[in-house]
């Protein structure tokens, strides 16, 4: 019970540091009635302040009152809606695995998940061990109905995807005077997007797992080092203003650094912040941050920040002021390129339609099963809607679902899946599941661009650390209509410039963000979603946290059905970011500001200008038991309209006024 109580006032301190005996009383209820741990008590507690806002949501007595109630409501509603669609469940024999590994991928991941056998349907195993016999009819490539697999929480479902709720309703929609995308009455003979990518593919086939501990320092330093010198060029600032912030003296400075937790494996908090230095500036000496009262922060494990202040008593620097970093220019074009590109999107009538997009992010499929009927869904819309561009971010076949972990396939492919179950690989399921119905798409809707963005959890991408390479096309099977970018990229479709990752970044930020408004200085963004993303572009990186959170502190992923787990191993391990710091660079962004910021997490989908960014969270395509959401957008073009504006030099392409986004359930 006492490490229970420390775990709690640990993790909830950043709410409330000085947490109340009754409150205490309250959480440790809810633990109990539950049946959870304190860090996902934790992490229903954060969805239940997003939920009620974060301004009005204190740590206190009654709202937690609130909070267990509002736990108690969810649990009834889904112990009724388990008791009506519950079906039998099948049970599966305990089948040990032998070591037989499943590719250079699996390898490498030393035991993060289980050993996948090369072929689909068997796997060599040590005399003496039990083994599951494959039915007759599995034999004959008739597959039964799918089993209900276990989820993250224990629970299975074999709840239809036909039978999902609100299908098509629009959860919220950006600029929406603009006349939302209509299905073209004559299909288009040519491709109408011009696709150029503004990063260096080739710099991400780098080595994984060869980082030394000399290069990943050196490229901390140099990023604190090129934010001085930014700041000092944008605040006019001369050489003295700047100092070590760890040395004592009583004279005003200027410090740059980076901020991190005092504790190596500690979650970050008010009373823990310290600002790391450069060795050039402050020899890397780490030292305390105090606000003065006022000053607002917000703050995460990773920021770069530039604060103004004295460290009078040696023991920790006393902030005044932070200074805002200057952010990257915005995406601009010539009227030249913009009147070609113009000349792309009219007709023979003369008639110029605008551009559309449709935006997904993986997985593709829940837990339960491998129908990918969302991925199905999804495609048939843009067969009938037919879009310019279709953008799909990774997981494609995704590593933590655990029927592609455990490599038993046989009776959990849909029916009419051709697969010889005796000799297939996973590059033969993604041709299968993935790349068969975008040939069908494409089929049917030959101008369409599609961009495919891997990521980590890809268990056909052998390149396993983050900054993360293109995946293998010439094995997949996939149409020339088909691009598959690295992860993260930095795209231009036309004279709109595109910045997208896979890598679920806004949920870390979350995790990690200590926030104060302060009452002067610096004024926030009092929408969380908004100013998570701002980050991104206040640090002109695609990942600026560090470290990442560790994998102890993510939630565990289902089991694997009909395995024996490992002793001490009852838990799979999520697969985490992965971060290759010697290759950080590479997620920076170099020269300007995207237009547009797609940035797929589980948090809730949103379309937000930010910083005149359009910032877009499409969701997750498939939740753990059910459909999840897209965004489609419709950007109607940049036109010149005056003399003046021929004249020009460049014209910034101000996306974020011209784009309607409608993000949709699917």
């Amino acid at each position: 019970m006492a490490d229970t109580e420390t775990q709690i006032r640990e993790l909830f301190a950043s709410s409330n540091p000085n947490i109340t005996q009754d409150v205490l009383h309250e959480l440790l209820s809810i633990t109990r009635l539950l049946s959870i741990d304190p860090q996902e008590l934790f992490y229903k507690w954060e969805s239940y302040v997003l939920k009620m806002g974060t301004e009005n949501t204190k740590l206190e007595y009654k709202t937690v009152k609130d909070f267990k109630k509002d736990l108690q409501d969810t649990l009834e509603r889904e112990t009724r809606s388990k008791g009506q669609h519950a079906a039998p469940r099948k049970t599966m024999a305990a089948t040990p695995r032998a070591g037989v590994s499943g590719g250079d991928m699996f390898d490498m991941l030393g035991g993060v998940v289980s050993t996948t056998p090369r072929s689909v349907g068997s796997a060599k195993r040590k005399p003496g061990e039990a083994q599951t016999p494959v039915s007759k009819a599995a034999k004959n490539g008739i597959h039964s109905s799918p089993t209900p697999i276990p989820t993250r929480d224990g629970t299975s479902t074999t709840a239809s995807f036909a039978d999902r709720q609100n299908a098509g309703h629009i959860m919220e929609t950006l600029n929406a005077h603009i006349p939302a995308a209509s299905t073209p009455e004559v299909q288009h003979t040519e491709v109408r997007v011009k696709l150029k990518a503004n990063t260096e593919l080739s710099k991400f086939a780098y080595k994984p797992m060869a980082m030394q501990l000399s290069s990943a320092s050196e490229i901390l330093d140099d990023r604190i080092d090129t934010f001085t010198e930014l700041v000092q060029e944008h605040h006019k600032l001369p050489d003295s203003a700047f100092g070590n912030p760890a040395a004592q003296s009583s004279s005003e400075i200027v410090a740059v650094g980076r901020i991190a937790c005092d504790q190596p494996n500690g979650k970050l908090n008010a009373a823990s912040v310290v600002l790391e230095t450069s060795r050039r500036m402050g020899a890397g000496m780490r030292v305390p941050l105090k606000f003065e009262n006022g000053i607002g922060y917000d703050l995460f494990p990773g920021k770069i920040v530039a604060l103004r202040g004295t460290n009078v008593s040696g023991e920790y620097f006393a902030v005044s002021e932070t200074l805002p970093l200057p952010l990257l220019s915005p995406a601009a074009s010539t009227p030249t390129e913009l009147e070609i590109h113009n000349e792309r999107l009219t007709d023979a009538s003369g008639e110029m339609r605008p551009l559309s997009y449709i935006i997904a992010g993986g997985p593709y499929t829940p837990e339960t099963d491998l129908s990918f009927e969302a991925f199905h869904s999804l495609l048939s819309q843009a067969a009938t809607q037919r879009p310019d561009v279709l953008i799909m971010t990774g997981p494609f076949l995704d590593l933590e679902h655990p029927l592609l972990a455990s490599g038993d396939l046989e009776d959990h492919l849909p029916p009419g899946t051709k697969l010889n179950p005796d000799t297939a690989t996973l590059l033969d399921v993604f041709k299968a599941l993935i790349a068969v119905p975008i040939q069908r798409l494409v089929q049917s809707h030959p101008t369409i661009t599609i961009v495919m963005v891997p990521s980590l959890r890809d268990v056909i991408s052998k390149h396993v650390s983050f900054p993360q390479d293109r995946l293998h096309r010439p094995s997949l099977g996939l149409p020339k209509q088909c691009q598959i970018v690295t992860n993260p990229v930095t795209l231009s479709f036309n004279e709109v410039v595109f910045g997208i990752g896979s890598q679920d970044i806004l949920s870390e930020l979350r995790r990690e963000n200590v926030y104060a408004p302060g009452k002067s200085g610096a004024s926030f963004n009092e929408d969380l979603l908004a100013r998570l993303s701002g980050h991104l572009i206040d640090q002109r990186h695609y990942f600026p946290v560090f470290p990442a959170q560790g994998q102890d502190s993510m939630p565990k992923l289902a089991p694997i059905p009909g395995e024996v787990p490992a002793p001490g191993q009852d838990e799979r391990q999520p697969i985490g970011a992965s971060l290759d710091i010697a290759y950080l660079k590479l997620a920076e962004w170099l020269t300007v500001r995207p237009d547009v910021l797609i940035l797929p997490s589980t948090l809730t989908p949103f379309a937000k200008v930010v910083d005149s960014v359009l910032c877009i969270n499409p969701g997750t395509l498939s939740k753990r038991r059910g459909p999840g959401t897209f965004a489609a957008m419709n950007l109607t073009t940049r036109t010149i309209t005056s003399d003046e504006e021929r004249e020009a030099e460049v014209l910034g392409h101000n996306v974020f006024e011209r784009a309607r986004v409608d993000v949709t359930r699917i």
